[in-house]
């Protein structure tokens, strides 16, 4: 299955562009995007936390993808 998944902060910069477009194994979880994302971008595993949100919400690490899913990439924020 094809996703495409928004990039923000830090994670932009790593990937070098605002969306990612990748082809997966069906029925793949949200753990299992950060893995291949990790061993695509080392940079990425870096980071001290890096969440998956799915339409909106932030992803459980067992939820299931769908390619019509908006999926995004959200990095550590500081700030305050």
């Amino acid at each position: 299955m094809r996703l495409n998944i928004a990039l923000f902060g830090v994670a932009r910069e790593i990937v070098g562009q605002p969306t990612l477009e990748i082809e997966t194994a069906a029925g793949q979880s949200a753990r299992g995007l950060l893995s291949e994302l990790h061993a695509r971008y080392p940079a990425l595993a870096a980071l001290s936390s890096l969440a998956v949100a799915v339409n909106n919400e932030y992803a459980a690490d067992d939820a299931p993808l769908h390619e019509r899913d908006e999926i995004a990439l959200i990095p550590p924020v500081s700030g305050g």
